[in-house]
């Protein structure tokens, strides 16, 4: 069976005009190294597939060139050329991203042996995101928010003890939320019910005779408010940039967007216009006796938005190329490259596809260009399609694999 699959895989990958990695190690239930190797291609009609093309188990080591040797291995089993490799995305770690010893690297090195072009290097934009998010420092909020939380459910008592509580009340939550550092998802879920969740969890406490004067502090509700609010946001930004398939031109879309929504956020909050941050906003509405932080709350958006510019400041180098992408009637014809300024000519003047651009997705649009007319143009987009912008992929799939493990 193992051999059909390869076989199946081969035969797949043979009809991609190009293809694009994504790589992921971690170590599975047993601690042992696993390497995932995701393959995305795109034939000629501007079909894109996403595959599995390895999951390879490293034994001692974890460099840059162990991985590397595995990632050779797949290639070189499935009869992949390299000159036909556009891009691979990691998560950023040393051993993928190193400047000499990385993986990267180190297929950069096979490719100027083969006279091949480099691969474009993605740091996968969803981590990114999550890096981001880590500048949010506000641990004042989330050690006793976790506090809490560790001693509602650590113990099995108090936790059966607190949704019996729960339920006598007639609260709207069952219970509170677990965090884990490994889901930034996972912080905006516990914060948000952690606030639904407050009168009922301070008297809950008061009952078991922990004291956590923080719960009853205005200054801190406030923080704990906005906090809330704002990964609120953040999750709906990593939502947007979540899923198998997604191009990355919507996925760069997406990063712009959110940029200018953080300066419109900062705007606001200056103002202490809390529209978009109705934690915040249900908490003014009780008339606390301290007024809103606005400083260190603007400050924080600041210093978000400021991490925004620096880390996804990789992806606009190849701002020009998604464009081009995207939207070739968006791009000035002077401004392009000279190898597709005649086809841009061509294409930008002809109203017959410009009504399929129109009416048509992104795919069947290029699909829909002749190859003669437009070999240039066609080709740019034939591997701009291949691009992974996540290794989303990767860790889908190390989810669904635990959950099947945890139910054996």
């Amino acid at each position: 069976m193992g051999d059909n699959l390869q076989q199946l895989l081969q035969n797949s990958t043979k009809k991609n005009s190009y293809f694009s990695l994504a790589l992921d190690e971690s170590n599975d239930v047993r601690d042992s190294a696993q390497l995932l190797i995701f393959i995305r291609g795109t034939n000629d009609h501007f079909e894109v597939t996403e595959e599995l093309a390895a999951l390879q188990s490293i034994k001692g080591t974890t460099t840059g060139e162990d991985i590397y040797e595995k990632v050779c291995e797949t290639v070189n089993a499935l009869n992949l050329d390299w000159a036909k490799l556009v891009s691979v995305t990691t998560d950023g770690a040393p051993s993928m991203v190193g400047s000499k010893k990385g993986v990267i690297a180190r297929i950069n090195q096979e490719m100027d042996k083969q006279n091949n072009s480099h691969p474009i290097a993605i740091h996968c934009l969803i981590h990114q995101q999550a890096l981001c998010c880590k500048s949010l420092k506000w641990d004042s909020v989330m050690k006793i928010v976790v506090s809490c939380v560790n001693f509602i459910r650590a113990n099995a008592l108090n936790h059966r003890q607190f949704q019996e509580f729960l339920s006598e009340l007639n609260a709207d939550h069952e219970d509170v939320l677990y965090h884990t550092e490994v889901h930034w998802l996972s912080q905006g879920r516990v914060l948000k019910r952690f606030y639904d969740l407050l009168p009922q969890i301070t008297d809950f406490l008061i009952s078991k005779n922990k004291e956590v004067p923080e719960l009853k502090d205005t200054e801190w509700k406030w923080h704990l408010a906005f906090l809330t609010d704002v990964t609120e946001l953040l999750n709906s930004f990593n939502v947007q940039l979540q899923g198998k398939g997604k191009l990355i031109c919507d996925m760069q879309s997406h990063v712009k967007a959110f940029e200018v929504q953080l300066g419109i956020l900062i705007g606001h909050v200056k103002e202490e216009n809390f529209y978009y941050f109705p934690t915040t906003q249900n908490l003014l509405e009780e008339k606390p006796s301290v007024a809103f932080p606005n400083k260190i709350c603007v400050e924080s958006l600041e210093k978000l938005h400021n991490e925004f510019q620096i880390r996804f400041k990789e992806l606009r180098l190849y701002e020009q190329d998604i464009q081009l992408f995207r939207n070739p009637f968006s791009v000035a014809i002077e401004n392009a490259n000279i190898i597709y300024q005649m086809e841009l000519a061509e294409l930008q003047n002809c109203d017959s596809l410009k009504d399929v651009f129109k009416s048509s997705s992104l795919p069947n649009f290029l699909a829909s260009l002749h190859s003669k007319t437009y070999p240039k143009l066609r080709n740019h987009a034939l591997k701009m399609a291949t691009i992974f912008g996540s290794t989303y992929v990767c860790e889908l799939f190390q989810n669904e694999t635990s959950e099947i493990f945890n139910q054996i």
